[in-house]
């Protein structure tokens, strides 16, 4: 199962990150490569974490830099490295982000679901822009049935889980005919329809405790109009549709596997839509902006809604600019093979006002 560590809030708390007024200090930030069809054998990895470790050192060796800084920068060195002399970084992700910096007491290991080029940056905080594609919406999978409900969600690591089962006693179909039958038939379908709502409740509280971004159903046809509207408008609201799946017999992986398409759907809607919002902010000269120095501004106005930016702008400042956006609560979307923003300077934003 692949692993993914981040999420908003972790984004967020490292984009703050800045080390102690009054000192020099910079940050390490080291990104490994772990894609299994690359780097899947552990000689394969230590070529090129020995690699990532000499340009490590390298920079750390590069002019202008205070002896404070550099003897800090040197032993941010030494921690990564006996960190990835060990052999359990690697399970079950494509691959590691780490963050160093002594003098802010900063140390931290983040796995990501899928591959990122390796990278050794030494800057004033932390460098982001590699994590933006891989932060997590905490996704809710529903199964129903005519008398059960399972619902899994995403967990810490970002691995779907199984955390609630309810089973409701709906009795079963009988054969007797006649108006006993169709009394009985009645009787049924009310129990089926109160353990929809019980089901819908449920998921309701589940929410609560915690949220989550997007819902998707796992039910019979006949079942989905009742139990949609058995929802809390909360729920609708984040509810893709509905899959076929077997219910109360599919493992986590064959439920995830059914419900994919709709996640995925869900996100290039997502994309679609902001983009185009973009233009037509930009074709009326409000609500939008493009190019670096644009987006500059509207982020030092805290105007900011959304910043979109091609994955992998080589733009000076550009890291700095998503931290802010992200310390501003403004969405941050890196587009992967997507041409829109390439007449724009590969960079534009959404504003709020």
């Amino acid at each position: 199962m692949q692993l993914n560590d981040l999420d908003h809030e972790r984004l967020r708390r490292l984009a703050a990150m800045r080390p102690p007024d009054g000192t020099q200090a910079k940050v390490l930030s080291v990104y490994v490569d772990l894609d299994p069809t690359t780097f899947g054998t552990q000689p394969a990895r230590a070529r090129q974490i020995g690699s990532l470790l000499d340009e490590a050192d390298r920079l750390t060796r590069r002019d202008g830099l205070d002896h404070a800084v550099h003897a800090a920068l040197c032993e941010d060195v030494e921690r990564v490295r006996a960190y990835l002399r060990g052999d359990g970084f690697a399970k079950g992700a494509h691959a590691l982000a780490i963050f160093a910096c002594g003098p802010a007491g900063l140390f931290e290991t983040l796995r990501l679901p899928e591959p990122v080029p390796s990278r050794v940056v030494v800057e004033d905080g932390p460098w982001l822009d590699p994590l933006v594609g891989h932060r997590r919406r905490r996704r809710c999978v529903a199964l129903v049935s005519r008398r059960t409900l399972r619902a899994l969600l995403d967990g810490p690591a970002g691995e779907l889980r199984e955390v609630a089962d309810l089973t409701d006693d709906v009795h079963g179909r009988h054969d007797q005919g006649g108006w006993s039958q169709a009394r009985y038939q009645r009787s049924i379908e009310e129990e089926v329809r109160a353990h929809l709502e019980h089901a819908a409740t449920t998921l309701f509280a589940l929410h609560r405790r915690t949220p989550f971004d997007a819902l998707a159903v796992g039910t019979a046809p006949e079942l989905w109009p009742d139990f949609e509207r058995a929802l809390h408008p909360y729920l609708r609201e984040r509810t893709l549709g509905r899959f076929d799946v077997e219910v109360e017999h599919a493992t986590v992986e064959q439920a995830l596997a059914a419900a994919q398409p709709l996640f995925e759907a869900a996100e290039r809607r997502r994309v679609d839509e902001l983009l185009a919002r973009l233009a037509a902010g930009i074709g009326t000269g409000d609500r939008a902006v493009a190019g670096f120095e644009q987006v500059r501004r509207a982020l030092d106005e805290r105007r900011t809604e959304t910043l979109l930016y091609d994955a992998g702008l080589a733009q000076p400042g550009l890291d700095a600019a998503i931290a802010d956006a992200l310390l501003q609560s403004a969405e941050v979307v890196a587009l992967h093979e997507r041409p829109e923003l390439g007449p724009l300077g590969g960079i534009a934003a959404v504003l709020r006002f």
